[in-house]
């Protein structure tokens, strides 16, 4: 890097013809002074004109904004916008996390008067859609569906059965017991019913977008990933010590709630793709999340988290709205 240049006074004599005598001085300077101190004022009186000009607000007189005024606020609108979409999974956790709850059951595969060939636990995740109403996936409400083990002996004439489904709901000490209300035969969709609707009462429903949205959009999901064992792993030392060998007991979901531990996650992405009633999107999940909401950037649920493609980050895998709106639907009437 090159050294600055510096600048010597300039030390020859000044010529006999050039020199002033120091009151001639004084006038000179003051003058000099007093030109300066103008120019300035007149540059920074156009720069506030200026500043007016392309910053404030269109007058009273109509007259039209200009292009950089308008960049102006569509940037400020930009930020502002952005600032929302950052602080949404936040927002909507605060707001619905009492109403998404973690759904635990037992079912059986067998047939009539034999004992059960397939007896299996179950977790995942349902939300309130309606007065004693909650969304889910069709394999949690009946977890027999999409098990290739399970369809090979109902295809020969076994059936599948709920032993219980119970329903943890966050600051609540006990479960709630649910039944299917209705359940889709073309998607991976189910709507349950609150046995004690007492004990949902007043907790708030999750508004449904009028649409799943376009492609490229922020989506935020909740539920229960690892079920149990997520909920453990994230709990005091001690309580994680107690429950890490039993995670998947009915007993350790119990205990959590009494403790107030039932708490969900979120985690956040971004909507891929839409094909059909199909979402594709890369907010991460795991076994326990199926059921969870999927959110937009408004707070609006525009899915129902339903699975994800192993070794793919990009593919977790969500049913549309349009399919879960007929479905309620379909769970009112039949009250």
């Amino acid at each position: 890097m090159a050294d600055p240049e510096i600048n010597e006074p300039d030390s020859s004599p000044v010529p006999a013809t050039e020199a002033h005598t120091p009151q001639e001085s004084s006038i000179v300077s003051d003058s000099w002074q007093q030109m300066v101190q103008a120019v300035l004022g007149v540059v920074l009186l156009l720069g506030a004109l200026a500043l007016v000009h392309y910053y404030a607000p269109t007058t009273a007189q109509g007259e039209p904004p200009s292009d950089l005024q308008t960049q102006v606020h569509e940037l400020t609108a930009q930020v502002e916008q952005l600032k929302q979409d950052q602080a949404m999974p936040a927002v909507v956790l605060n707001r619905y996390r009492n109403s998404i709850g973690y759904i635990y059951g037992v079912y059986q595969v067998g047939f009539a008067n034999q004992r059960p060939i397939v007896r299996a636990r179950v977790s995942g995740t349902g939300f309130l859609v309606g007065n004693g109403l909650l969304a889910t996936n069709r394999h949690v409400a009946e977890p027999w569906y999409g098990d290739a083990e399970a369809q090979k002996l109902i295809d020969h004439g076994a059936t599948g059965m709920l032993e219980s489904l119970v329903v943890f709901f966050p600051g609540s000490p006990t479960p709630v017991n649910l039944s299917p209300a209705a359940v889709s035969k073309t998607s991976d969709l189910a709507v349950l019913r609150a046995e004690n609707p007492d004990v949902v009462r007043g907790l708030p429903v999750l508004p449904l977008a009028k649409s799943s949205g376009a492609p490229g959009q922020l989506v935020t999901v909740i539920g229960y990933p690892m079920g149990i064992a997520g909920m453990v792993a994230k709990s005091p030392t001690g309580i994680y010590e107690r429950l890490a060998y039993r995670h998947n007991d009915i007993s350790a979901a119990s205990e959590l709630a009494a403790l107030s531990l039932i708490r969900p996650s979120t985690t956040c992405g971004h909507l891929g793709d839409v094909v059909g009633d199909k979402l594709i999107y890369d907010a991460p999940t795991a076994h326990g999340g199926s059921g969870g909401p999927v959110f937009n950037t408004k707070g609006e649920v525009i899915g129902v988290n339903s699975a994800y493609m192993d070794g793919f980050s990009g593919g977790t895998l969500g049913v549309s709205v349009d399919s879960l709106r007929p479905l309620l639907q379909e769970a009112l009437k039949s009250r």
